[in-house]
This record gives C-alpha cells, structure tokens and sequence, in this order.
C-alpha cells in the first residue's frame, strides 16, 4: 500500500515508522469491526482489501458477505467517518512521537468487557 511505501522511504526513524503504523491499524480498523460485526473475520477482510493489485473501488459488502464495487453497489463511506479516523489516528501518533513514555492497561487474558454496575438504586449509598 501507499502507507508502506510511506514507511520504508519517507519515514527516517522508528518514531515515524510507528506512526505510520498508528494510522495504518486506524484506517483497517473501521472495516476490521463492519466484518466482525456481520460475522465475518475482520483480518482476513482487510488483508484481502490491502493487496496490491485491489482496485480502490473494491470492498466488502457486509450484508451480502462479498467483495463488491462500492460504486456501483452503492455503498459509500461518508467522508466525515474516514476523515475522523485519520485526523484521531494523527493525532495518537504526534503524542507518541512527543511523548518520552506512555501507560496503557495490559488486556485481561479471555477478553471480558467491563465489569457490570454494583446493585443498587438511585442515590447515594446510605441515603435510603
């Protein structure tokens, strides 16, 4: 893609070549969770998508679980989405390249969500 050949020329250090690769994992991600989504594998989608020679218009239409012009089927991506994923993912990757260290929470092994809300009602505890 674009994005590596970005990586192997233009990006002189390993600050920018994470970067690159901030906004790279940013720019599958919304495809990767569509595919997730329908039932799909997400990695598979986008590792087809990424291929060289995949024209631009190609997709994955994840109602109908196929590969599709995006054009012609009528699926487009609205811009406001696609423009939002860029400018955040640059946005992550300036504060780890002007960053000295970072703290991120080490994901529980089994994947689990967040925990549940304790029981209770309304209120304050002890105000019943």
């Amino acid at each position: 893609t674009l994005l590596d050949e970005v990586a192997e020329k233009e990006a002189t250090n390993m600050d920018q070549k994470i970067g690159v690769q901030i906004v790279q994992r940013a720019l599958k991600a919304p495809i990767s969770t569509i595919a997730k989504n329908a039932g799909e594998e997400g990695a598979v989608i986008c590792g087809e998508l990424t291929k060289p020679d995949t024209p631009v218009e190609l997709g994955f239409d994840a109602q109908n679980g196929e590969y599709v012009n995006m054009f012609e089927s009528g699926i487009i991506d609205p811009t406001k989405v696609t423009r939002t994923g860029i400018v955040d993912a640059a946005s992550v990757a300036g504060l780890l390249t002007t960053s000295e260290a970072m703290i991120v929470d080490k994901p529980e092994e089994g994947g689990g969500g967040a925990p549940g809300m304790p029981p209770g009602g309304m209120g304050m505890p002890g105000m019943m």
